[in-house]
């Protein structure tokens, strides 16, 4: 049986960020796209999500979607079949950093919320090159789609959000660490690292993509995808 597939978004997406892998990916399985933006704790959005999906199924996540995936292996592993963390960062909030979102969310509540996209996600975080400020203008359009009550929500997940990598050492599926080498947010020895703690994990960074490589180089993104949902890991004896 071939299980669906369960996309989780990064902050401030909906399912534009998942455009290409769900037209290819959808040609010989359910692909779902699970949105992210209730809760104001990754725990919260989790457990609303595992009452709406499939009982068995592949994840994967993309940033905060990555984070809540992580989550969600932390409270029903025996229902994700294989896991894909794509830009994600397993590690908590340093009091800085949480601290520094506090003036974030003052501005999206003022009504300044693509000015303060532009300060979270910057251009440099995508590769150079003439598809950079097209994906950052799809960005930004789709953060004002969800509008600054979301902003304000997924910014206290993250300041909240628990420190993740006990929960890599335990993931027994077969696991696949995706990122851009150009990320400037999260950097390739981030996913080194989390794939390393991964038992079962393979690591493709990929080239001429940043942040948002579902877009940024889909083609290459895709075919690690394909791979990962076709490879059968041998079966253990103990």
């Amino acid at each position: 049986m071939i299980e669906p597939l369960v996309l989780l978004p990064g902050f401030m997406c909906d399912a534009r960020l998942f455009h290409p892998q769900i037209d290819a990916l959808s040609r010989d399985r359910a692909v779902m796209f699970a949105p992210i933006s209730s809760g104001e704790r990754i725990e919260e959005i989790a457990s609303g999500l595992l009452d709406q999906l499939p009982h068995r199924f592949a994840l994967a996540g993309l940033g905060l979607g990555g984070v809540v995936a992580l989550e969600i292996v932390r409270r029903a592993a025996d229902r994700v079949s294989r896991l894909c963390l794509i830009s994600t960062d397993a590690q908590s909030d340093t009091p800085q950093m949480a601290a520094a979102r506090e003036e974030l969310i003052i501005g999206a509540q003022a009504g300044r919320l693509e000015e303060v996209m532009r300060k979270v996600i910057g251009s440099d975080a995508l590769a150079p090159g003439p598809q950079r400020i097209p994906i950052l203008n799809q960005l930004f359009a789709m953060a004002i789609d969800l509008g600054p009550d979301v902003f304000v929500r997924q910014m206290r997940a993250l300041q909240r959000r628990p420190d993740q990598q006990s929960i890599l050492c335990r993931v027994k599926v077969p696991g696949l660490i995706l990122g851009g080498t150009h990320d400037t947010l999260i950097p390739v020895r981030k996913h080194e690292f989390m794939a390393e703690m991964i038992p079962e994990a393979q690591l493709q960074m990929i080239e001429r993509a940043g942040h948002l490589p579902t877009l940024e180089n889909p083609d290459v993104l895709n075919a690690a995808l394909q791979g990962w949902l076709n490879f059968n890991p041998r079966p253990s004896y103990g």
